[in-house]
């Protein structure tokens, strides 16, 4: 999206009033008549840095803060993941500090060897059984169940040996470093 300047008025008007002031109470410490800065709001008169260097000094914001940004497409096109079985598909973007991955995890008789890292974990199972080993002990959780845990506590997650398992994951981003990249 290129850079315009149709909504600078309406974001300079919304910085004014978001701070209770009158059109007055902007333009006079700022060294601009009211009219020129109501016509400024308004679209009526074109932006100049010469107008809006004083104006954003004054609300105490920077020139850019009036400028449109590119809005990210927020689709996430990361790479599923296949790992010892596991189906690994990330539902969040990379920079993301929070991360969301969907795992189908395939059928175990046993739990795997418990682990431990930094972070906090919450899961929700869509379908199967998974086993969550946690600090000793075991659960079994069913579809339309949740789980939440210390990662710091020695955990492993998996499917019973009665078949698949599917789940939506959510965790920092040092448990999804661990979650998807560790052998």
């Amino acid at each position: 999206m290129p850079y315009t300047l149709d909504q600078v008025g309406a974001r300079l008007r919304a910085a004014r009033q978001a701070r209770g002031w009158t059109l007055e109470e902007l333009a006079r410490p700022a060294g601009v008549s009211v009219s020129t800065l109501s016509r400024l709001e308004s679209g009526k008169r074109q932006a100049s840095l010469e107008l809006l260097l004083p104006l954003t000094r004054r609300l105490g914001i920077r020139i850019d803060d009036l400028l449109p940004t590119e809005t990210p497409d927020p689709r996430v096109h990361r790479a599923v993941e296949r790992r010892d079985g596991m189906v690994i598909a990330p539902l969040t973007l990379e920079q993301s500090p929070v991360q969301a991955l969907k795992i189908v995890y395939p059928p175990m008789d046993a739990a795997p060897a418990a682990r431990i890292h930094e972070g906090y974990e919450w899961l929700y199972v869509l379908s199967g059984r998974v086993r969550l080993a946690l600090d000793g002990s075991e659960h079994v959780l069913t579809p339309g169940e949740a789980a939440e845990f210390d990662t710091r506590l020695p955990h492993s997650i998996s499917a019973t040996a009665e078949g698949p398992a599917e789940v939506l994951s959510i965790f920092s981003a040092a448990g999804e470093r661990f979650h998807t990249r560790l052998p």
